[in-house]
């Protein structure tokens, strides 16, 4: 099975993998001009399991495989990351025709696209999500980005996978908190255009705790159709693909205020979830929507607030820390950071003026 969609008239491809053990990453290549060498960018806590076959197919078909195990971890995406891909590629002499394939979560998946449109301009980028959240949401889109000053995304650009491939074999061996936190983006999507994913995360609680692939393949191509009917116009965020940032500017602001060791405290689509309540009650309130929201996460034992992160209670000043980094958002015009509000599937992008409200909204709802 495939998705396929044209950004500026070139064709994109998701590919499905059922069957195999590992996506067909030959056939991909067979239909592009390429050099045959390919920086393989993994993420060290991929299961052996998922990558073995891959490795295997693709020795076999003569690429040149040079391989870079990384950390995937949240602090690890700097520019030091960045430069470490960087100058791979320049020691092992790739060319405009060489391909990057990616093999992670969100981190690993940004920075690569990153490195892949940086160098030499722009070279050939394939992407295997591995995380539940990349799966559902960041593998397509083409955001890349590093974190810098502090600040989540603060350089990046638009940089599309020319081919992503979602692996069966992979989803089973995602493990359980991973695949958890991919749901909210699952909602997201539901929320903001496509009821009918709402109403397949509500009814099926168990097939997708139990990853019937049936199921799933039903509702990750649902989400990822939801998705590109958003950015294909508007690739820049100028207004449309604005809305698949419900829940973001809270979620971002959770994640800058908690990178602040090594351990991930909180996922991102955790963050999101926690995020787009937050956003429904700064613009309504605690309305049916909230609710419906709030029992989705709860049916799924995914957080509705940072209560549930032991680790925090004793962080003092976290709710001021959240309020200024609200204001380090990307979407802000001038002073004002932006959020969406959501009616009747159909979102709007408004402006948060009101600052006690923006600090009612953390204390009754975020750090509740």
């Amino acid at each position: 099975m495939e998705i396929n969609y044209k950004i500026e008239k070139k064709l994109h491809k998701i590919t499905f993998c059922h069957n195999r053990e590992s996506p067909d990453i030959n056939k991909a290549l067979s239909k592009l001009y390429s050099d045959k060498k390919m920086l393989v960018i993994i993420d060290k806590r991929v299961n052996k399991n998922c990558t073995k076959y891959l490795f295997k197919d693709l020795k076999k078909s003569g690429v040149k495989l040079e391989i870079l195990k990384v950390d995937g971890n949240k602090i690890n995406k700097n520019k030091n990351f960045l430069l470490k891909i960087i100058d791979k590629l320049i020691e092992k002499k790739f060319s405009k025709k060489s391909v990057i394939l990616s093999c992670g979560g969100g981190v690993i998946g940004d920075v690569s696209a990153l490195a892949a449109s940086l160098y030499l301009r722009g070279m050939i980028y394939f992407h295997i999500p591995t995380t539940m959240t990349a799966i559902v949401d960041s593998c397509i889109g083409g955001k890349t980005g590093i974190n810098y000053k502090k600040i989540i995304n603060s350089i990046g650009n638009y940089y599309h996978a020319q081919n992503v491939f979602i692996s069966k074999n992979i989803i089973n061996f995602i493990p359980k908190r991973e695949y958890i936190a991919g749901i909210p983006e699952i909602i997201k999507c539901g929320l903001i255009h496509n009821k009918k994913i709402l109403n397949i995360v509500l009814k099926n609680k168990n097939k997708i705790l139990k990853k019937d692939y049936s199921i799933l393949l039903k509702i990750i191509s649902l989400t990822l159709k939801t998705k590109i009917i958003f950015f294909k116009d508007d690739v820049n965020e100028n207004n449309k693909r604005l809305a698949l940032n419900f829940g973001h500017t809270f979620a971002h602001a959770i994640e800058m205020s908690l990178l602040f060791n090594r351990d991930e405290i909180i996922r991102h689509g955790e963050a999101v979830g926690i995020g787009m309540l937050a956003e429904i009650f700064y613009s309504e309130g605690k309305n049916k929507k909230f609710k419906i929201l709030n029992d989705l996460l709860e049916i799924y034992n995914l957080p509705t607030s940072l209560k549930k992160y032991k680790y925090l209670q004793n962080f003092k000043n976290l709710k001021n820390i959240i309020f200024k980094n609200i204001f380090l958002d990307k979407k802000r015009i001038n002073k004002y950071p932006r959020c969406i509000k959501i009616n009747n599937h159909k979102p709007s992008i408004i402006e948060m003026r009101n600052n006690s409200k923006i600090k009612k909204t953390i204390e009754q709802i975020i750090v509740r």
